[in-house]
Order: structure tokens, then sequence, then C-alpha cells
């Protein structure tokens, strides 16, 4: 079992290689269950776990590095959380206008 504080550590060749070992164990899982040969079928939902923690952790290196290379200058201005962008038909009710 692979502890997403360890796949932290691991660089992103890595992870993706771990991942790739990881989707091809979970197609001889299901290979040997279809058979009849797996013994123990937990071990499919724990390599499907497996594989999730490696996707997140990898979605959130992709953000982080989103985060890195936004810049507002460039007309992407941050919203402040709890704060919502609404839309057209939004300010529409709001002013009482409505076309």
């Amino acid at each position: 079992m692979a502890k997403a504080v360890t796949l932290r550590t691991l660089s992103d060749d890595q992870l993706l290689d771990e991942l790739d070992s990881a989707k091809k164990e979970l197609f001889n899982l299901r290979f040997a269950f279809a058979t009849g040969q797996l013994d123990n079928s937990a071990q499919m939902a724990a390599t499907k776990r497996d594989i999730a923690r490696m996707h997140t952790v990898l979605r959130e290196r992709e953000i982080a590095a989103a985060d890195v290379l936004s810049d507002p200058a460039q007309g992407s201005a941050a919203v402040p959380a709890g704060a919502s962008q609404g839309s057209a038909a939004d300010s529409a009710a709001s002013t009482g206008d409505q076309s």
C-alpha cells in the first residue's frame, strides 16, 4: 500500500512509473479474478485506492504548478473566498431588469 506521504516524496517520473505498474497490477488482478485464480479479492480494491492516491498527488502538483504560473496582472483576477462571480442573469435580477 502506498501512503500519500511517501508518494509526495517521489519525483514526477517515479510517480508515473509507480502509476503504470499499479495499473498493470490491477489488470493482472482483474484477469486472475475473471479466471477464478484470485484468492484475495480485496487486493483489487487496495490497488484501485493506490491508483486514486497517485492520481490525487499528480493533480495536487498540477494545481500547484498552475498557481505558480498564474499572474493576476494578466487579467485573471483572483476572486476572494466565498464571493461569487455572478452571471448576467444574476445582475439583471438584482437590478430588476428583465428582458
